[in-house]
């Protein structure tokens, strides 16, 4: 017997997320990626303009690490990330680097 989805086509409910969500989407986007040391500064900052979200990221790189091909794989994961789990959209991703980490070992 199949299981019966709880989701309704003909729903007229809308689905509403909150601030910290999305705050955390982005951030566990950006420090998934290889070559991000941690959040930094400010860390995160969003501007909501509809259904479009604009982000800043700011990030510590590892020393050794492409700053540029870092930043890119970034905005690639937080577009992505956020497109796939809400119904918001992501405009533009400015991603900030503020310092080099160096390895202790």
């Amino acid at each position: 017997m199949p299981l019966k989805s709880r989701y309704n086509l003909n729903s007229s409910g809308n689905v509403t997320y909150g601030h910290n969500v999305v705050m955390s989407i982005i951030a566990l986007a950006a420090q998934e990626i290889s070559g991000v040391v941690s959040l930094a500064g400010k860390g995160l900052r969003t501007e909501q303009v509809g259904d479009t979200i604009n982000v800043d990221v700011y990030i510590d790189v590892s020393f050794g690490s492409s700053c540029a091909e870092v930043a890119f794989r970034v905005q690639e994961n937080i577009k992505r990330s956020v497109e796939s789990m809400t119904n918001y959209k992501v405009g533009v991703v400015n991603v900030n680097i503020m310092g080099v980490t160096f390895d202790e070992n």
